[in-house]
């Protein structure tokens, strides 16, 4: 064969393999772009708007008090048996001693006081008798919430002994006027305590309720913070999402209130907000 053939068919030969890389790499990516190209869009967590609770606060501390409380005194040498705390009905027996019977003249809890026996004396003791299925508790309110002090204002009480539940109250009551040097107002208010946990001398934490309303809301999490400006990802119906400011008010138990931006009912991205873009198509998916 001619030297010059030889160089031909060679040419030939090397072109047939480019091509044919080249072919199979044009499949190939014509194959993996139709495979991986197009992926699907992201699941997110949706949230839908609606109304809920709101309100401000106040927040204090005080003192338990019973709602009603007697005392008696009584000599230790006049008694005929011991003492027992208890619990007792209205007319029910307190105390007996060798000169009068005692009663109650409500129901409630006997206990005793402890007076120094150098003011008391040393035969002599001081029966109590409380009624705590409601305590008192009075409060100072600083004079800058005088305008939100009322009467029946709704009241929250967290007793140490059990942290986790809150006592329901109200304001029953309060003072016309400021006091001078503790620039508060003196309020009073009632606390329900059907089961006796809380003692009469118990500190209690406060929490006074006030500009309580309804409200449209979403949670924190759904909140981007841009400068001064707040926007959330509203969801469209097509599914693609739409970065919408709002304008939010009171923010209560990892909720926010909505004043502008957003109606009853549209679906906001909850979380996850970082990997998302304007415009973009996401999977919603509901809790």
């Amino acid at each position: 064969m001619k030297r010059s053939k030889k160089v031909t068919i060679g040419i030939i030969i090397f072109f047939v393999i480019i091509g044919s890389v080249i072919g199979g790499r044009t499949a190939m990516g014509v194959y993996f772009k139709k495979k991986f190209g197009k992926r699907p869009p992201p699941s997110v967590m949706v949230e839908v708007v609606s109304e809920k609770k709101f309100n401000k606060s106040i927040e204090s501390y005080c003192t338990a008090l019973s709602s009603k409380t007697t005392s008696f005194k009584i000599k230790k040498s006049e008694l005929l048996e011991p003492i027992q705390f208890k619990s007792v009905k209205k007319g029910e027996i307190i105390v007996k001693t060798s000169t009068k019977i005692i009663t109650a003249p409500f129901s409630g809890n006997v206990g005793t006081r402890g007076i120094s026996s150098s003011i008391l004396g040393t035969d002599s003791i001081i029966v109590t008798l409380d009624d705590s299925k409601k305590v008192l508790c009075d409060l100072q309110i600083p004079e800058v919430f005088a305008s939100n002090l009322k009467k029946n204002l709704k009241v929250k009480a967290k007793f140490l002994a059990y942290k986790n539940k809150l006592y329901a109250g109200n304001i029953i009551s309060h003072a016309s006027r400021v006091d001078a040097q503790t620039r508060s107002i003196l309020a009073r208010a009632q606390i329900n305590n059907d089961n006796l946990e809380i003692l009469p001398g118990s500190l209690l934490d406060i929490e006074v309720l006030y500009n309580e309303k309804k409200a449209l809301s979403v949670p924190d999490t759904s909140i981007i913070f841009e400068d001064e400006k707040k926007f959330v990802y509203k969801i469209l119906e097509n599914n693609k999402i739409k970065k919408t400011e709002v304008l939010t008010g009171i923010r209560k138990a990892g909720n926010l209130e909505i004043i502008d931006g957003l109606n009853e009912n549209d679906r906001v991205v909850k979380e996850g907000l970082a990997r998302l873009v304007d415009g973009m198509t996401v999977k919603p998916l509901m809790q």
